[in-house]
């Protein structure tokens, strides 16, 4: 007899693909989730579960190659984002793998944390548009644009919430699980060298360029900068603030609500958008939640 789980995922960026490979192997041992909950990228990934798409979307992020992920991108020159964030979902919405529908009409319940940066407030969603409240809830500060609302702006539910365990709907479930991708624990990068198949020398060079820049201002030159502290620039500090701040909690929803099993992965899994390291980061979800799992004997 499968045992019903309530399942909490992190938000996480591109990380937040591990989830996909936790939900693989949380299926191969017979268990039936029944119920989610997500904030930015666990929101994404706990929808598409919940609407049935998330195989879908697999497979066709595991095809994707660097440039990609790039033509995705919809850079803008808006002061409170750099990336519109629109020709993503678009396609992902002409796909399939968002369904216009409303969240009290998927399969399974599924709740979607978001912020409001104006009135210093969690917004829980449990009803109403699905692509509007995974829309606000995926939105990055300084990255992806808000969402404007009445009296308010939408961003990241990370923010405030980034493993929203307390707000999974647990009723007639027998466990509770959790998934942090923003873990403060090393990465065992692969040995293997991973290939971009079909990039030509410029696009390479081009991709390179741009990734680097966006270490640079968002992520920071680990190598260089850890070393050198005093060059930390302004998104540099504001990018380690917020994994400070998501660090802490973390900690603090595990400790008010904590589940039967938890799954960590490293925050230096990947970048924030590198979708083109899907592969990597599902088998990286599946064997972290395999290992979480047999420590905690289920």
């Amino acid at each position: 007899m499968s045992k019903k789980l309530a399942l909490a995922l992190s938000s996480g960026g591109a990380r937040g693909l591990v989830h996909i490979g936790v939900i693989d192997e949380l299926e191969q041992r017979g268990f039936d989730i029944v119920s989610l909950s997500g904030s930015s990228m666990g929101a994404l990934v706990g929808s598409m579960y919940a609407a049935g798409t998330l195989n879908d979307f697999k497979d066709w992020i595991t095809t994707l190659t660097r440039m990609e992920v790039l033509r995705l991108v919809d850079f803008t020159l808006a002061s409170k984002g750099f990336i519109k964030g629109e020709r993503i979902f678009d396609e992902m919405q002409k796909r399939g793998f968002i369904p216009d529908i409303n969240i009290e009409d998927l399969p399974k319940p599924m709740v979607i944390l978001a912020t409001d940066i104006i009135n210093n407030k969690e917004i829980v969603f449990k009803k109403g548009s699905l692509v509007k409240a995974i829309r606000a809830s995926i939105s990055i500060p300084n990255v992806f644009t808000p969402i404007e609302i009445a009296n308010g702006l939408l961003v990241d539910g990370g923010v405030l919430n980034p493993l929203p365990i307390s707000h999974l709907i647990t009723k007639g479930c027998d466990l509770i699980g959790a998934v942090d991708t923003n873990a403060l624990i090393p990465y065992k990068k692969p040995t293997h060298e991973v290939v971009h198949v079909g990039e030509t020398d410029e696009e390479k060079s081009l991709f390179d360029q741009l990734k680097e820049k966006w270490y640079e201002f968002f992520e920071g030159d680990e190598k260089k900068k850890l070393k050198e502290s005093h060059k930390l620039g302004y998104f540099d500090l504001l990018y380690r603030v917020l994994q400070v701040m998501m660090s802490n909690m973390t900690q603090k929803a595990l400790e008010e609500t904590p589940p039967n099993f938890l799954v960590q992965t490293s925050k230096d899994a990947c970048g924030v958008y590198e979708f083109y390291r899907a592969k990597e980061l599902i088998a990286y979800g599946q064997k972290a939640c395999a290992e979480a799992l047999d420590k905690a004997k289920l």
